[in-house]
């Protein structure tokens, strides 16, 4: 069941402190037997970061039991509050850890890009979420179907692979890659730079979502 946001009775809550939750939740999962298989970036937007007041994305972990496999269906009573977004994944096909990753160093270490799309359900109450309150909450973690194709990462300018989203047959929503921090690829370069030891880094065969290319 959702709780009332973590801020409204923390308020000297830091971000630090949300990641520190955001980790101790993680590891609660792997010790329980799950796995780590990722990351899910949020806040990529320009526009939406200026709304929000802040100056760079967040993060959450992707666990092993948030992926659907494409043309499943996702019981909507297994979740809180789900909202959807089309996104860019990386597969990664070498580790990545930072600091002064490139974006070259960035885009060599992928294997492809796949079409996404995200399921992001807040544990906070009717969306009432400061920036601490998401990262607590794991970046609003929730589902990831991924596509059947992987494409190259090098055979397409991702700043301009355009996403369409459909709901019953009527286009709802359209985007462009450079709505994640004007390239998909430096969403990829800023979280291989932040997942710093001991933190754990980027390794083979992890997904990493861009972040949502248009509204939820």
């Amino acid at each position: 069941m959702p709780i009332e946001p973590i801020t409204e009775t923390r308020a000297d809550l830091t971000l630090a402190d949300a990641y520190a939750i955001q980790a101790y939740n993680v590891r609660r999962r792997v010790e329980a037997g799950r796995a780590i298989r990722g990351c899910r970036l949020g806040r990529t937007s320009q526009p939406r970061q200026e709304i929000l007041g802040v100056t760079e994305p967040d993060f959450g972990v992707l666990i092993d039991d948030m992926f659907v496999d494409d043309g499943d269906q996702v019981p909507v009573e297994s979740l809180l509050q789900p909202r959807v977004a089309a996104e860019i994944a990386f597969v990664m096909a070498r580790d990545l850890a930072g600091p002064g990753v490139t974006t070259a160093d960035a885009l060599t270490a992928v294997g492809g890009v796949l079409p996404a799309i995200e399921i992001v359900d807040s544990r906070i109450a009717d969306w009432r979420v400061q920036l601490a309150d998401t990262v607590a909450d794991n970046a609003s973690a929730g589902r990831v179907v991924l596509g059947s194709r992987i494409t190259p990462a090098t055979a397409v300018d991702l700043r301009l692979v355009g996403t369409l989203l459909y709901r019953n047959g009527a286009p709802i929503e359209s985007a462009a890659g450079a709505a994640a921090l004007g390239n998909p690829v430096r969403c990829l370069t800023w979280l291989a730079n932040r997942l710093l030891p001991p933190e754990r880094g980027l390794h083979r065969g992890d997904i990493v979502l861009s972040g949502p290319l248009h509204r939820l």
